[in-house]
């Protein structure tokens, strides 16, 4: 029964990162640690940004909660650590990979769910300030998005056919 425990706080840690996350995102990193995430808001060459910082920042109450829920054999903590390292992993592969490419892993993807993550992002992004803002989370995305790829992936796939005018013949013409 421990291990259902286990996995069910590991997992709710999760869940509840997303809003923590958007929270973070909205009122410190486009608030006073702005300094460290205004880079990412604006195109500079080389791979590292300030910004990565925020890595390693949020990376510490990971690593604690697992050292001591392990040393100490406080199993509830050790969970929620790996639950934060988890969504860490999880933020990583959507944000780094998925959404900005830093490793080109799945850049063809035509999923609907990345196709709508993208976008959310690159909304987000459009404002190259601190203010206004839009679309602070990471992993969940805002129905708005989720209609628009939906719209435009019907409009892509339209079935009508399109029928071209033929060209005229000069040679009967002339």
């Amino acid at each position: 029964m421990m291990v259902v425990y286990y996995i069910l706080i590991l997992l709710g840690t999760f869940l509840v990162m997303e809003g923590i996350t958007w929270l973070t995102h909205r009122f410190v990193m486009h608030g006073f640690l702005w300094i460290l995430h205004k880079d990412h808001h604006q195109v500079r060459p080389g791979v590292f940004e300030k910004n990565d910082l925020f890595a390693f920042i949020f990376a510490v109450p990971s690593f604690l909660m697992i050292y001591f829920g392990t040393y100490d054999h406080i199993w509830w903590l050790q969970s929620i650590g790996f639950g934060i390292m988890l969504y860490g992993f999880a933020y990583f592969m959507v944000h780094d990979v998925i959404i900005h490419q830093r490793f080109k892993w799945f850049s063809r993807s035509n999923h609907t769910y990345v196709r709508a993550i993208r976008w959310a992002h690159k909304m987000h992004h459009k404002h190259l300030g601190k203010f206004p803002g839009e679309s602070f989370g990471f992993l969940l995305v805002s129905k708005k998005y989720w209609d628009k790829v939906r719209r435009d992936k019907k409009l892509m796939a339209g079935n009508a056919r399109v029928e071209y005018a033929p060209e005229k013949d000069t040679a009967t013409t002339n």
